[in-house]
């Protein structure tokens, strides 16, 4: 299908506030298909492709239908859905449909029409199939018949542009023309007289023929009814009737009455009244009463569908002659539409940090009625954060005039109000939720300038210890708060690796434990950062106070206790009641009521001759020294802490009771000699437990093992001369083992150096009755019964105990 353009530029542009308006015209042919290229808008605007879609191209009709859509890529505008002409603007001379190309940043608007180009695409059609005409015989050639003509939606040329008869008969001939205001007519012309009796009906083909290319024509059957004489018909008082009625008049209402007048008497005289037939479906909205020709409302009429409706009126006698007149009724408008607001764009949500004149909607407001009842104005509830502001014509920007605050206005409800001048006037309300999307402009706020947790030392590792907590005013991830540990200055070392804090809820933990001796308290910094683009964040300073617990036991300062042997505090004879003998120094590592120190005395030699100062530690004298007191004083005093369980340590001293100090040196050597012996004591003691506890062990797999091989040792001896038995028992007594078959003692006694056995139990082997010999040596044997040998065989005087001298001195044979 060829697409003719057209293109006007205005040679003046409209100053607007944000734009400027320019107009475009193009025309394309009816019927196109969806998508056929109209012309290009970016190209005739002097605008590049680009442009269109960075500046949101987009466009807007006043009746809100869409019949083109514009291709941002290459800027071409199309058609978006079939046109029809002939529905779109009826029988008018030309169509053509306006709209806006709006743009965006800066805002322009450019006025666009688009002329719809008629196509030949109906046909001619009568409104009836067959009229039917009763003529008189007695009728005048040259008389004229009327007829309702055919009916072409199209114009122009396409329409309807001759009438022919067919066949031709010679009597009639069509006639057709224009009259009162462009009216057009059709009628039957009488070419020669009729004659009933030659011939009573006729009947012929009456084609209308429009221009179009190829033509197309629409046809109607003709039926003529010769009469008897009936020479005149109804005449009406006026060609034209016009009236007017309110588009709120109710239904039954008169609109006018229509009179016709016919010379003729009798029944050729008697006229009735009805409408013509025609292809408009405005008459449903009217009734005429067929004998007084009074027109009446059948419904209520609408101004903004019609603003006039025309009828034809016929009016017909007795006789069958006939006249028609036209009716024109005109819809008088009232206020009977409220205005009507079309938004066009609408941005929500806004963000807060939205600059003053952000346009946030973009509307337009239009009325139905006309005149006064047509003209609008908006208005705005008092709002101070936004206004309105007149953009183009009817069109009105919604446009933000402060800051905008999430924090302390989520959301605003705008209501528009359109109102026109009619009386009463109408208003229309638009609502407009702006909903303000939140910015990350507010950091995390602790619900606290400082917090102090308290531990107790000795803790378990990763005790809970109390929580931080932060909020944020702002919503979603901007609100989302996460914790950590930071220096407190950017060159100072990475925080303290004891303490952590849990990165979703704040929870404040000791990882390991504290030792209240070591340190007493820790400040860390936490932060508090948000998820925001960019990160907001707080610092807050957290102090862990560390709680003393009782877990030091006192020391004892003086006397040392790691000197032996442990030095002695010189008493004279003569010392009264109330002599400082010493005064035992101690301290404790714990603070408070922990490190407070009590001294009690625990033990002495005599416990009645000295006493203990409970808080001051000093030990003196609670009588006089007498002669029978011993001289070599043993004390320990017990130091013990307050707290809950109380510690406790002991410092051992002696005392030396004398009469002169020039004897110092004797008890000095003494009792180095005795802490020497006790020692020795407890390091023998230690040596038996440990080879007890071996020979438990031997003796154990001894015994399992003779078990086993019992069998295999059936019969089997086992003999021992006294060098063997003498050399194992030496070797046993510097390696600290015996033969298994012997249980034994070793008894050491201080200063002496002498060292006996006791042999407890012995077990010796089974030897044949001919071997059993056992002597003290070569020249005194001394023969026993075989068996098991017991020391009281061999020590009647001291069973059970055997000294060295005294095995050595055993031989078996």
């Amino acid at each position: 299908m060829a697409i003719a353009r057209q293109v006007f530029c205005l040679s003046a542009f409209l100053s607007l506030v944000h734009g400027r308006s320019e107009l475009l015209r193009y025309s394309v042919a009816e019927e196109g298909e969806s998508g056929s290229v109209v012309g290009n808008v970016a190209e005739d605007a002097g605008l590049a492709p680009a442009q269109l879609s960075a500046r949101r191209a987009r466009l807007a009709s006043e009746d809100g239908r869409q019949h083109f859509r514009l291709e941002r890529g290459t800027g071409r505008l199309l058609v978006a859905e079939r046109l029809d002409r002939e529905e779109l603007c009826g029988q008018a001379a030309t169509c053509t449909l306006p709209f806006e190309l709006v743009l965006a940043n800066p805002l322009q608007f450019l006025r666009v029409e688009v002329t719809v180009e008629d196509i030949n695409d109906h046909a001619p059609v009568f409104p009836e199939e067959q009229v039917t005409f009763k003529i008189l015989e007695t009728s005048n050639p040259g008389s004229r018949f009327p007829l309702e003509g055919a009916r072409d939606l199209d114009v122009g040329s396409n329409s309807i542009q001759a009438y022919s008869i067919t066949p031709e008969n010679g009597y009639f001939s069509v006639s057709f023309g224009t009259r009162i205001k462009g009216k057009k007519y059709v009628e039957l012309v009488l070419e020669k007289l009729l004659d009933r009796e030659e011939q009573s009906e006729m009947g012929f083909s009456l084609t209308a023929m429009d221009g179009g290319s190829p033509p197309r024509s629409g046809t109607t059957q003709i039926r003529i009814i010769v009469l008897d004489v009936n020479d005149n018909s109804p005449i009406f008082a006026q060609d034209l009737y016009v009236g007017q009625v309110l588009e709120s008049a109710p239904e039954g209402s008169v609109v006018l009455s229509v009179l016709a007048t016919d010379l003729d008497a009798g029944p050729n005289g008697d006229i009735s009244y009805q409408f013509s037939q025609a292809v408009s479906q405005s008459d449903s909205a009217f009734v005429i009463d067929p004998f007084s020709g009074e027109i009446k409302l059948t419904k209520p009429l609408d101004f903004e569908t019609a603003e006039n409706h025309e009828l034809s009126v016929r009016a017909t006698d007795g006789g069958g002659l006939s006249a028609i007149c036209k009716v024109l009724v005109e819809v008088v408008d009232v206020n009977d539409n409220a205005p009507e607001l079309v938004v066009n764009s609408f941005s929500s949500p806004l963000p807060e940090n939205a600059l003053p004149g952000t346009v946030v909607a973009l509307f337009n407001v239009k009325d139905r009625d006309s005149g006064a009842n047509g003209k609008v104005s908006c208005a705005l509830e008092d709002q101070l954060s936004f206004s309105l502001r007149p953009a183009y014509k009817n069109y009105y920007e919604l446009v933000t005039v402060s800051m905008l605050d999430r924090e302390e206005t989520a959301q605003y409800i705008l209501s528009v109000t359109a109102a026109d001048a009619g009386s009463p006037p109408l208003t229309t309300t638009q609502t407009f939720t702006v909903d303000i999307s939140d910015v990350n402009d507010n950091a995390p706020v602790f619900n606290q300038t400082s917090y102090t947790v308290y531990v107790r030392e000795n803790n378990v590792p990763t005790v809970l210890l109390g929580a931080v907590s932060a909020a944020d005013v702002d919503t979603g991830s901007n609100a989302k708060i996460t914790y950590s540990l930071v220096p407190a200055h950017p060159t100072e070392q990475p925080p303290c690796s004891c303490i952590s804090v849990n990165s979703e809820n704040g929870d404040v933990f000791v990882l390991r434990p504290l030792d209240y001796e070591e340190v007493k308290q820790i400040d860390v910094l936490v932060r508090a950062s948000d998820a925001g683009s960019p990160a907001l964040s707080s610092n807050v300073t957290v102090r862990l106070v560390v709680v003393d617990e009782n877990d030091n036991a006192p020391l004892v300062l003086y006397p040392s206790q790691d000197s032996s042997p442990l030095s002695s505090e010189l008493v004279p004879m003569s010392a009264e009641a109330g002599y400082l003998v010493t005064k035992v120094v101690a301290v404790d590592a714990d603070s408070g009521q922990n490190s407070w120190l009590s001294y009690h005395l625990l033990r002495a030699t005599d416990p009645g001759l000295f006493v203990v100062g409970a808080q001051s530690g000093e030990v003196q004298l609670r009588r006089p020294v007498t002669e029978r007191d011993p001289t070599r004083q043993k004390l320990v005093v017990l130091v013990r802490d307050n707290g809950q369980p109380p510690l406790s340590a002991t410092a051992s001293l002696s005392a030396l009771l004398l009469h002169d100090f020039s004897d110092v040196r004797l008890p000095h050597s003494s009792l180095a000699m005795e802490d020497e012996g006790d020692s020795l004591t407890m390091y023998l003691i230690i040596s038996l437990v440990f080879v007890s506890l071996l020979f438990l062990a031997f003796m154990a797999a001894f015994v399992l093992r003779k078990m086993c091989k019992r069998k295999e040792l059936k019969g089997t001896h086992v003999f021992y001369d006294a060098g063997n038995l003498q050399s194992s028992l030496a070797d046993a007594a510097t390696a600290g083992t015996l033969p298994h078959p012997y249980c034994y003692e070793i008894s050491l006694t201080t200063g002496s150096g002498n060292s006996e056995f006791k042999f407890l139990k012995p077990i010796l082997p089974s030897l044949p009755p001919q071997h059993c010999t056992m002597g003290r040596g070569t020249d005194d044997e001394q023969d026993f019964p075989c068996g098991p040998i017991t020391l009281e065989d061999v020590a009647p005087d001291n069973p059970g105990m055997l000294s060295v001298e005294e095995f050595n001195s055993l031989s078996f044979k």
